[in-house]
């Protein structure tokens, strides 16, 4: 199995995972510390057999770094996930040497966007006013002031990888022939110190130069 194929087919087996776990009695805060357990047990322990030579980094607790490594989110929008909504999902990239080369995030909705097969952005919609897909949880002060700067709208959700999903995921963006950066429009970089990208901005390349410099002006503001 090659890495885009190991990648569409690990997340989808986590995000069942955690379908049949949402299933039991567990609820609440409970369900969500299961969730992110059992599902970063599964891609952390399959990583470990399939690519026994590769690092792991995940957000619920392998900190590994090398060449090649795998960053994986097991449960990306716990708090969408314990309290029954569905913008929630699984994330699976492969990074060598800090770039991303495989990728795939699995949704709740049973849809898995990956790098296995990637499709062509679609055409651009008409649309007189911009929309710009933000954090419900963790929307930042930027956020507001990009959407005054655009005249956009925003609009709130979950998961970073149904956020992402929108545009579509960084990795599948990219070979789709998407823009991803970061909101200065430096390279994205992976396999740091954490599994953390503090900010990106992904979206249809003809509109980079235009949120860039709206992001730039915003951020001055």
């Amino acid at each position: 199995m090659n890495d885009h194929a190991l990648a569409h087919h690990l997340a989808e087996q986590a995000r069942d995972l955690l379908v049949r776990l949402r299933r039991t009695d567990l609820g609440g805060e409970e369900l969500g510390r299961e969730g992110d357990r059992q599902a970063h047990a599964l891609l952390v322990g399959a990583l470990r057999e399939q690519r026994p030579g590769d690092a792991v980094l995940s957000e619920e607790g392998a900190l590994e770094r090398g060449p090649r490594t795998w960053i994986v989110d097991p449960l990306d929008g716990t708090l969408e996930y314990r309290v029954g909504r569905d913008d929630w999902a699984v994330h699976v990239a492969l990074a060598e040497n800090g770039v991303l080369v495989a990728g795939a995030v699995a949704l709740a909705s049973g849809r898995t966007h990956s790098t296995l097969t990637p499709a062509p952005l679609p055409v651009a919609p008409q649309r007189t006013r911009p929309r710009v897909v933000v954090s419900r949880s963790h929307r930042p002060p930027l956020a507001d002031a990009l959407a005054a700067v655009l005249d956009a709208d925003l609009v709130p959700l979950g998961s970073a990888g149904v956020k992402t999903v929108e545009v579509p995921p960084v990795a599948v963006a990219e070979a789709a022939g998407a823009h991803a950066s970061r909101i200065d429009g430096a390279p994205l970089v992976y396999g740091g110190p954490t599994a953390c990208i503090p900010d990106l901005l992904v979206c249809r390349p003809e509109l980079a130069p235009v949120l860039l410099e709206a992001l730039s002006a915003a951020r001055s503001s």
